[in-house]
């Protein structure tokens, strides 16, 4: 059965989170994007984690559903559909190795309740998981790593958005040149990352040293309006152990939703306390300093994978699962109407899509343009044809600034901005 999943979301209470996040409103927007199984986020929480078991059921398969089923009001019956709850969590581990302070970002899939407890109750005594849905432990992730499969050996490990400058196992910022480097004689026990919004496939491609790892996409949601923005699509059964086979194997992994790496806020090299945006040539050329202040630049992801790349840009390993290039619905019924992605008539022409159309990741990718036309109009028709182009101008995101997407005019860029069009 082919159905999507974004496995990496968070609580209310991690930081930054919206407080409207509960597994309601998560299954909620997941029926409303799409999404057929939705990570739970931070299972380390301990009022999270009962929150979970005070409203969740197993379904006996490793994943779990709403105790209370009720028909929401707020998803259109085009639709309405069953959502799952796989346990996930994301640990950050902050400490120094050969020389140099990490500071790297991890993903846990758990099967059930007691394994998330056997992991919590160890990591407890390393760190306070109280302080935040997303803990932070003086740990190394090698050893964080030693005590997931120790305590759960069929639970699932994963490097988090791996090309973050700051907070990953190959950032700029913290991380390392080589998965072997971060874990050691435990590397083989790695078999998946997740590529974060900043990088796509292709872009990983580049690393032969990624060639038997699967390259998962999910979506960080802070809010459950972000859900699916990035999310993987498999052709399995939905149990908690087809979902990690086919992560481990590739088999019945049939691919990834992206952002367009451009969009992600890491993309580009810049300052943003001067607004300045760099690409990776500018940067060397200005000696890895803001040609305004003087002070050094956050080196973005295309850099980065440029930097640790054996392989030409363009590159296609035989056999890779594919991708697809998406822009939010919510964020081109914006670019057409021209006022904000969060307004009210966005909300409202959204929802009247959905009710006509289906739910959003259905009209993005297979809806037929004429049956968007007469849903919408004729102008959010042509810019969904065009997303699914590639026809679009982006000024990529730099130093935690977003990408500004632009689907009919090209971005006006200041001269020391490298623009870039994609295709």
């Amino acid at each position: 059965m082919r159905f999507i999943a974004d496995l990496h979301v968070h609580s209310k209470y991690s930081r930054a989170t919206s407080k409207e996040i509960s597994p309601e409103s998560l299954s909620g927007w997941a029926q409303l994007k799409g999404v057929s199984v939705i990570g739970t986020g931070d299972f380390t929480h301990p009022e999270w984690l009962k929150e979970l078991r005070e409203e969740l059921d197993p379904e006996g398969n490793g994943l779990f559903r709403l105790k209370k089923r009720g028909e929401s009001h707020d998803v259109p019956d085009q639709c309405r559909d069953d959502v799952h709850f796989l346990l996930t969590t994301e640990i950050s581990c902050i400490y120094k190795k050969n020389g140099r302070t990490r500071k790297i970002h991890c993903l846990v899939f758990a099967p059930d309740f007691r394994d998330a407890e056997k992991i919590n109750r160890t990591l407890s005594k390393v760190g306070n998981l109280n302080s935040d849905g997303r803990p932070i432990l003086g740990l190394d992730s090698k050893e964080l790593l030693k005590i997931v499969i120790g305590e759960s050996p069929e639970s699932m490990f994963i490097p988090a958005h791996a090309w973050t400058p700051h907070f990953s196992v190959f950032g700029a910022a913290s991380g390392f040149d080589t998965m072997e480097e971060c874990f050691e004689e435990l590397t083989p026990h790695i078999r998946a990352i997740e590529t974060g919004l900043s990088s796509d496939p292709p872009m990983n491609w580049r690393l032969s040293s990624l060639d038997g790892i699967t390259l998962i996409s999910n979506s960080d949601a802070h809010s459950p309006a972000k859900i699916g923005r990035e999310a993987n699509i498999f052709d399995t059964g939905i149990s908690y152990d087809a979902i990690t086979d086919a992560i481990r194997t590739r088999k019945g992994f049939v691919g990834t939703l992206e952002f367009f790496p451009e969009e992600g806020k890491y993309h580009f090299d810049g300052h943003r306390a001067c607004e300045m945006s760099l690409s990776p040539g500018e940067t060397i050329r200005h000696n890895y300093l803001c040609p305004v202040c003087g002070k050094k630049v956050t080196v973005g992801v295309l850099h980065r994978v440029e930097k640790l790349a054996d392989r030409a840009e363009g590159f296609r390993p035989e056999g890779v699962p594919d991708f697809h290039s998406l822009i939010p619905l919510q964020e081109i019924i914006a670019q057409v109407l021209n006022v904000g992605a969060n307004s009210k008539t966005v909300g409202k022409a959204y929802f009247s899509m959905l009710e006509r159309l289906g739910n959003e990741f259905e009209i993005l990718m297979n809806c037929p343009i004429g049956e968007i036309e007469k849903a919408s109009s004729p102008k959010i028709a042509e810019a969904v044809s065009r997303m699914r182009r590639g026809k679009i101008y982006i000024e990529p995101g730099y130093d935690g600034e977003y990408g500004k997407i632009k689907i009919f005019e090209e971005v006006k860029r200041k001269e020391i901005r490298g623009q870039r069009t994609l295709f």
